[in-house]
């Protein structure tokens, strides 16, 4: 192994100090930080908030310090319906009641993989990936929807938040301790021959205990109120979750799918994926995508948003991103001009190297076309109205297509073709592969 030499660091020092550009920049970085030194206002000026197709829905929602943002992007998605179907001017989901359930449902997902795994070693890589985040705030798409097809949904108002719902940290390091001493137990009591089922009940029971303590318990029926646009009230009494869902979202989930954008090597476009060992509802809907060119999420996107519907995405949130005025731009920031260096990675080799994995997901409520190509598109966050443009974000086109890595369409949007495609059996991927990272 060859070491840094003295003669190394001083061609290093000359060259530094050869041209002036790189004093000038140190010391703008030394005083502001390479973020505002390297801040690109032209790319704000050329993509302001206004689009060609645009959808108005209801006030900004908050996930506060919590990693739901994936409930509360489907649960945006779920409460336009209701605004429409119900002339409402805005509305909120409880995004608590889906948590609990998720968080419940986990438990018994990571137990039920600790026993089938039992074989392995403790030390196996596959032991320790489960053994990470049994019990993390994250999700993907296709788990909101085994919750909402096992528990239906409640308005905010049934089980609004808690001070541990908005603030999951230590809740979530409390799961996760008892989570891991109960795989430990098991994976013993398996070794002798022990009931490991009506174990795992008793371990479950300890789980829905710390949940209720945080979260309070969700509610098997409740009444629902509202007053419309046109000052009209209405009230549905003793209505259970799942009815309260059928009623008053009406989406037959099973129509909404998975579309990811994955350009590397071991994932060929026009084929299904599902990820082994990621989900939340045991016997529940899987995982699964289908890959396919970022030209055709582009193209899904705009057919559903064109047709007055949102679109919910996943994508890698803090890649180039301009938060205070909400841009998500390739261009956002010129450390390539500050720095004197090139950042040549494609989305391909970002994936492969761990460069970028999708973070976060969101909701597309428009975009702009010039000439039928999309340039930009606007966001619905989950950070609050303080955030971004009293909460809204511009993506440019250019960054969809670079860090943007799923979209989630009806699947009457698919060409015939594309809609046998997703009839395949998926291809597997291990557990930590990167289109295995949870939102």
């Amino acid at each position: 192994m060859n070491a840094i030499t003295y003669e190394m660091l001083e061609s290093f020092s000359k060259e530094f100090h050869a041209q002036e550009k790189n004093e000038v920049a140190m010391r703008a970085v030394m005083k502001s930080g390479l973020s505002a030194a390297a801040e690109n206002m032209q790319e704000q000026i050329d993509n302001p908030m206004t689009f060609s197709i645009e959808i108005e829905t209801g006030k900004i929602t908050n996930q506060k310090s919590s990693g739901r943002c994936w409930l509360f992007a489907a649960l945006n998605c779920m409460r336009f319906q209701i605004m429409k179907n119900l002339n409402l001017e805005t509305f909120e989901l409880s995004q608590n009641y889906q948590m609990f359930w998720d968080k419940m449902e986990k438990a018994n997902y990571f137990l039920e993989s600790i026993l089938e795994t039992a074989d392995e070693d403790v030390s196996s890589r596959l032991v320790s990936h489960l053994l990470s985040s049994p019990e993390g705030d994250g999700g993907q798409w296709d788990m909101y929807c085994a919750i909402a097809d096992k528990y239906g949904c409640v308005p905010k108002s049934a089980m609004p938040e808690t001070f541990q719902s908005s603030n999951t940290g230590m809740m979530v390091k409390l799961v996760t301790l008892k989570l891991r001493e109960d795989a430990m137990l098991l994976r013993a009591a398996l070794r002798e021959g022990k009931d490991v089922q009506a174990m795992k009940t008793e371990m479950l029971g300890e789980i829905y205990r710390i949940l209720v303590t945080c979260l309070g318990e969700p509610p098997r029926r409740f009444t629902f109120e509202y007053r419309d646009k046109d000052k009209n009230f209405g009230r549905d009494e003793h209505i259970s979750p799942k009815e309260f869902f059928d009623k008053y979202v009406g989406l037959a989930l099973k129509d909404y799918v998975s579309i990811i954008n994955a350009p590397t090597a071991d994932k060929p476009y026009y084929h299904t994926f599902t990820v082994d060992f990621l989900g939340n509802v045991a016997g529940g809907r899987a995982v699964k995508y289908l890959n396919l060119p970022a030209d055709d999420l582009r193209a899904l996107a705009i057919k559903q948003l064109s047709d007055g519907e949102p679109v919910w995405f996943g994508c890698d949130v803090g890649q180039m991103l301009m938060r205070d005025y909400g841009l998500m731009g390739m261009h956002t920031f010129r450390y390539d001009q500050l720095l004197g260096v090139n950042f040549g990675m494609d989305k391909a080799d970002r994936l492969n190297y761990g460069e970028s994995v999708m973070t976060h997901a969101m909701v597309f409520l428009g975009v702009n076309l010039v000439d039928g190509k999309p340039n930009r598109w606007k966001v619905e966050n989950s950070w609050g109205d303080k955030s971004g443009q009293d909460g809204y974000y511009i993506m440019t086109d250019e960054w969809f297509g670079q860090y943007n890595y799923q979209v989630v369409v009806n699947r009457k949007y698919l060409t015939p073709e594309q809609q046998e495609m997703l009839t395949q059996e998926p291809i597997h991927l291990k557990p930590w592969d990167p289109m295995g990272s949870l939102a």
